[in-house]
């Protein structure tokens, strides 16, 4: 089947501009990362432009919404930072002023790219966000083997992690630490949702999740490959008083559990974050996050 992507109105005034927010520039890099690969396959990239006039405040969006956007002919109407320069001659960019798209409609149609047309219901079934009227519907997400990881120096376990919110989250940590893969149980944990791709904000495509049928199997195997094995508990080592070894895999557990018995059995080592006040435990993304820049190996 043929493949498309669709940027739609990544523009200077949507990201930096009159309507901008500052979370929309973190998309860049990932967007561009995205059109490469894309490009790299062949495959179609397609770009929608929010497009207005110098007329933009007497029409029915300019009384409803005062602030002028995207003129045509202004720099806030063009696309923003790599993405900008991302585009090929082979690419189709479509003007339009309003959310939909006619000339983008048409062209999905007439190169047999896979679409369907539903009511608005049936988008808030499908996705549980707010979608502006389009879904695009992406591949199912690839796991990757424990095999793929023996030759790296960090990796961290997720001992059944149960909330969307915290692996996406820690997904986002580990990518900003520079660590590249995660382990996660098959069974009684969070797998990769649309709401963990969104909460990791693009991290999700620059780290590898790799699904493992058991943990202590997964463990064992990490030691026989050098792997020293730590733990996140509150009855453990200060984390800052520890001397890392050389290759190390960090386990965080789950948000109501902790770390399970016979995982924590199989541990070298268990860490700690020392309180200073009476909470006596931390959000498990947050304890990922001190822990993932606190260990330096």
């Amino acid at each position: 089947m043929k493949k498309c992507l669709v940027v739609v109105d990544y523009q200077n005034d949507f990201v930096s501009g009159s309507l901008g927010f500052e979370k929309a520039k973190e998309l860049d890099s990932e967007i561009a990362n995205l059109i490469e690969k894309y490009h790299n396959n062949s495959d179609d990239v397609v770009f929608t432009l929010d497009t207005h006039y110098d007329d933009y405040m007497n029409t029915n969006e300019g009384k409803s919404l005062p602030v002028p956007h995207c003129i045509k002919g202004t720099i806030g109407h063009n696309l923003y930072g790599k993405v900008s320069h991302s585009v090929k001659e082979s690419d189709l960019l479509f003007e339009k002023n309003t959310f939909g798209s006619d000339k983008l409609f048409e062209y999905l149609k007439n190169n047999q790219i896979h679409y369907v047309n539903v009511d608005n219901q049936m988008l808030n079934k499908m996705t549980k966000e707010n979608h502006q009227g389009i879904v695009f519907e992406r591949d199912e997400f690839q796991y990757q083997s424990l095999e793929s990881l023996y030759n790296k120096n960090f990796v961290v376990l997720l001992d059944h992690l149960e909330d969307p919110h915290n692996f996406g989250a820690i997904i986002r940590t580990c990518e900003a630490r520079g660590i590249k893969n995660i382990i996660i149980p098959k069974d009684r944990s969070v797998l990769v949702t649309e709401t963990v791709m969104k909460t990791s904000t693009g991290a999700l495509e620059r780290v590898n999740i790799i699904m493992v049928n058991n943990l202590v199997n997964a463990i064992n195997k990490l030691k026989d490959k050098g792997f020293f094995i730590y733990a996140a508990e509150a009855d453990g080592t200060d984390y800052r008083k520890v001397n890392y070894a050389d290759k190390v895999c960090l386990i965080i557990g789950s948000e109501g559990f902790g770390v399970s018995k016979l995982v924590r059995k199989n541990c070298d080592e268990i860490l700690s974050i020392p309180m200073k006040g009476k909470v006596n435990s931390l959000n498990a993304s947050v304890s990922a996050g001190i822990l993932l820049f606190g260990i330096e190996n």
